[in-house]
């Protein structure tokens, strides 16, 4: 068998070491001589097991008492539509700070359940920078402000966590949760798609404050009211087990590192190589992101004569670098180097990247 470097932006590379562990406990898990797949999510061992998950991700986003750590099924997207379900009432009205593919979805799902006020959006510039903070038109009245703190698709990040008044803050973190760490006290709601820093594909990770569980909502079902998974710990029904599992998994995995912070300083290092060796170049790859809000990441590039995208993804992949296709949307390339990807893969990506300059240039 051998292992190749993985860029992909989602589902996305899982921790080595992770994947070695689960392989070795898929048949037997803690000598129950069943899989914990096999297990029922009601049975002492999971209940242990999903407890001590939690109590590892507070540590390590210093989560406080008064946040919610909910454990859902799906992915974020489904919760474009639940969290206005969740927040606002009949009538509400809730601001969106749009800067990418994924909040500018946000918003469009949000819009059967609250007035969608787009206070502020980088569209007319190609989601290429952020909108400057002093422009946003935010409501004092709003339910919340939603944003997405890093967008996957067009590489572009906020870099510290901006002030919205006493309306609660929503955001998006599926691409960057994990990554480094964040005042978890500053947010109303974070929920993230497990499939880039998490785990697996199917699972969604909630934090989420709970006096904000006790507002009035409209009438809903229960499963799609947090209140009520709160309640239950995450098991109002039957929860992905697996996807809970492995996050467990890679959460020891990152206290093991370090935790948070040792992650940021890596993640940085590996962005800065690689956008360093885009910039330095000579114009033969392209970042057109504006440096002060580039993502660390997601990172799309562009080869300056579009002729020579199927060779270099050919020749990439050939060479064991996996998954640098850019979105169908953009085009192009895109490297994502989420924590799992360590540092040699950014170095055998920038090594071929200077190999096949000079064998293209």
């Amino acid at each position: 068998m051998s292992r190749v470097w993985n860029f992909s932006a989602g589902p996305a590379a899982l921790p080595l070491p992770v994947l070695e562990r689960a392989q070795r406990e898929l048949l037997d898990w803690e000598g129950s001589g069943a899989s914990v797949m096999e297990q029922s999510h009601r049975g002492k061992r999971f209940i242990a097991m999903a407890a001590q998950v939690e109590a590892d991700l507070r540590e390590l986003m210093g989560i406080p008492a008064d946040c919610a750590v909910l454990f859902e099924q799906g992915g974020a997207t489904q919760h474009f539509a639940q969290i206005p379900m969740n927040l606002a009432g009949e009538g509400d009205s809730a601001d969106y700070i749009v800067t990418g593919h994924w909040s500018e979805k946000a918003a469009s799902e949000g819009a059967p359940y609250v007035r969608v006020n787009v206070a502020a959006s980088s569209k007319t510039e190609n989601y290429l920078r952020m909108p400057a903070r002093d422009t946003w038109k935010l409501d004092p009245a709003a339910a919340y402000v939603h944003l997405a703190t890093n967008e996957t698709i067009h590489g572009v990040e906020f870099q510290d966590i901006p002030d919205v008044g006493d309306v609660p803050l929503v955001a998006d973190m599926s691409s960057d949760i994990l990554s480094g760490p964040i005042d978890v006290s500053r947010f109303g709601l974070i929920y993230a798609g497990a499939q880039k820093n998490i785990g697996p594909s199917g699972l969604v990770l909630i934090i989420v404050r709970r006096d904000l569980l006790q507002r009035a909502v409209r009438p809903m079902a229960r499963i799609f009211r947090y209140a009520e998974h709160a309640a239950n710990d995450s098991m109002l029904n039957t929860p992905n087990t697996w996807g809970w599992y492995l996050a467990g998994l890679t959460f020891q995995w990152l206290k093991e590192q370090g935790g948070l912070a040792a992650m940021d300083a890596l993640n940085r290092q590996k962005a800065a190589l690689l956008y360093s060796t885009i910039d330095g170049s000579g114009g033969f790859y392209r970042n057109p992101i504006d440096p002060s809000v580039r993502s660390r990441m997601n990172v799309p590039f562009t080869l300056h004569d579009s002729a020579l995208d199927a060779a270099f993804l050919k020749e990439s992949e050939a060479a064991g670098l996996l998954a640098l296709k850019g979105h169908k949307a953009l085009g192009g390339m895109r490297a994502s180097l989420y924590n799992a990807v360590p540092l040699e893969a950014v170095q055998a990506l920038v090594a071929f990247m200077h190999d096949f300059t000079n064998r293209h240039g």
